[in-house]
């Protein structure tokens, strides 16, 4: 039954998706705005429909701990889930996207009306450093940059790898930074269609103020986004042994 649900979910996700990639085509000419207004559907609408098709609900705490203005959401990166649901909690969110994305019909299109930050992996220092006072002054201007200092998706349950590259934002914007902490990983895997019943779990946690030294910053944010990781990934994981009888053998591996 979860093969069955998951593959209905897969063709659905995407249909959904291209449908709002078409829906958006007429805020090409208009400001900004009015794509991140269809963006935040399209992230809505694909959490609706998870929970209809595989059953896997959503459940945010915290969210009364999100400053308004300019802000670094700091967040654990474990599945494809994150980059879409976190939208809706920001009034003017913003990513950093690889160059290449740039270029692809449409989806590229739209990352650049709606002014995220692109980086050339490929520029070394350079590119990174640019790449850093373009979003510190996109923070400035009022925006919520969305980052996943880890810079990649992560098993479930690996040690951590957190980049200095939130550090190096983080000093360069002067403002606050929001940690993120969650369990997606366990209902959407990652490298495997497959999603699970049960409660992905965001927590938003206390931000941390604008002006800490970077040596300080970097490992307390993840020293606070890791406890609450371990600790929302173990409600996970005693929820799907209630649900199976045992933890699922995919969100064993990511172990």
């Amino acid at each position: 039954m979860i093969f069955l649900r998951s593959l209905i979910y897969q063709v659905l996700f995407y249909a959904l998706l291209v449908f709002w990639i078409l829906v958006a085509i007429p805020t090409l000419p208009l400001p900004p705005r009015f794509f991140m207004s269809v963006a935040k559907m399209w992230g809505t609408s694909s959490i609706w429909l998870m929970r209809v098709v595989c059953n896997t609900k959503f459940e945010i705490r915290g969210r009364e701990r999100i400053p308004d203005g300019p802000l670094i959401v700091a967040s654990k990166h474990q599945s494809m889930w994150e980059t879409f649901a976190l939208l809706q909690f920001f009034d003017w969110p913003l990513f950093i996207y690889k160059k290449e994305l740039g270029r692809i019909p449409f989806f590229g299109w739209y990352l650049i009306k709606s002014k995220m930050i692109e980086v050339d992996r490929k520029g070394g220092v350079r590119a990174l450093m640019d790449m850093s006072k373009r979003a510190a002054v996109a923070i400035q201007g009022g925006r919520q940059l969305i980052i996943f200092p880890e810079g990649t998706r992560r098993p479930v349950g690996a040690p951590p790898d957190y980049k200095s590259g939130v550090a190096q934002i983080y000093a360069m914007s002067n403002e606050p930074c929001l940690p993120v902490a969650l369990n997606s990983g366990l209902f959407w895997p990652r490298r495997t269609f497959l999603r699970y019943p049960g409660t992905i779990v965001v927590e938003f946690l206390p931000p941390l103020p604008a002006g800490m030294d970077r040596k300080e910053f970097l490992p307390l944010l993840a020293e606070r986004i890791e406890e609450a990781t371990d600790r929302l990934v173990a409600e996970g994981r005693a929820e799907q042994a209630e649900i199976f009888g045992r933890v699922p053998d995919v969100a064993v591996k990511e172990r």
